[in-house]
């Protein structure tokens, strides 16, 4: 994803030596007839906590930066703004199954970025 690559500054070396260390957090919901203020962003703000230490724990890597994907078509992403993610872009709208890029535009997504560290654009730009 450009934009997100952008704003890591990283290049493919680094991207290849740290992409472990990024987590897609692929589906959040809260169901519209539940009406909490600021239910979304206080959950999303205890998962992030969370996260780190239980993803070391689970697969042994401990992750600098989450990434969520929202359609633009369908949702603002409020939550994520409200519980401080960063919004740096949009996807190209192909989709990652696209493998033969004929469908540039077709649903383009909006990118928000959590770093769980201050320094995790630092983090992912370094090589080992």
């Amino acid at each position: 994803m450009k934009a997100r690559d952008a704003w890591i500054g990283w290049d493919d070396d680094a991207r290849e030596t740290n992409l472990q260390h990024l987590v897609s957090n692929s589906r959040f919901l809260i169901l519209p007839w539940i009406r909490i203020p600021n239910l979304a962003s206080h959950v999303l703000a205890l998962a992030m906590r969370a996260l780190g230490h239980d993803w070391e724990q689970a697969y042994g890597i401990r992750p600098w930066l989450v990434e969520t994907l929202v359609d633009i078509q369908r949702f603002q992403g409020h939550c994520y703004r409200a519980a401080n993610w960063l919004d740096v872009g949009l996807t190209t709208g192909r989709g990652r199954q696209d493998t033969t890029h004929q469908r540039h535009g077709a649903s383009p997504k909006r990118i928000l970025l959590y770093p769980l560290f201050h320094d995790a654009r630092l983090r992912l730009r370094e090589k080992s």
